[in-house]
């Protein structure tokens, strides 16, 4: 399985991005990631800008991708809850995972109208770096507690 994490803008606070990349290379013993991060548009204004993200997030979507779409509204789960989600893809042959985080502005109906799943990390607001510290974070606690490990304690 593939999990591909998309989002808006580089991680600039280079401690956060030393989290995601130290989160992201322990996840990698146990599953295959990828990182894209997409330019944050350039347009003046706000539902342009949103739909000019929107139109590059899907652009990078397979078609046959599970998609999770991070949002506020979303489903809340635990970590045991979150590795029960991961092991349930996994035993359905899923092939490819894609975890969006959108731009500061949202993200586009299209976006939003081509997910699978709505996921809210938590009912806190979280900048979107944090967010993906958070995510990185998450997914690797999940597999530990796939494989029993003793980090999620």
């Amino acid at each position: 399985m593939l999990f591909r994490l998309i989002w808006i803008g580089k991680t600039r606070n280079e401690h956060l991005r030393a989290l995601v990349d130290d989160y992201l290379g322990r996840l990698r013993r146990f599953v295959a990631c990828e990182v894209t991060e997409l330019r944050e548009s350039a347009a003046r204004g706000a539902s342009e800008g949103i739909e000019d993200e929107g139109k590059r997030i899907i652009s990078g979507l397979r078609s046959n991708a599970l998609v999770v779409l991070l949002d506020v509204e979303g489903c809340e789960w635990s970590s045991i809850e979150l590795a029960g989600e991961i092991e349930g893809w996994q035993v359905g042959g899923r092939k490819e995972v894609a975890f969006i985080i959108g731009g500061h502005r949202g993200v586009s109906k299209a976006v939003a109208s081509r997910d699978d799943l709505h996921w809210s990390l938590s009912r806190l607001t979280l900048t979107h770096e944090m967010a993906r510290v958070v995510l990185a974070e998450q997914l690797y606690r999940a597999y530990t507690i796939i494989h029993g490990l003793p980090y999620q304690k």
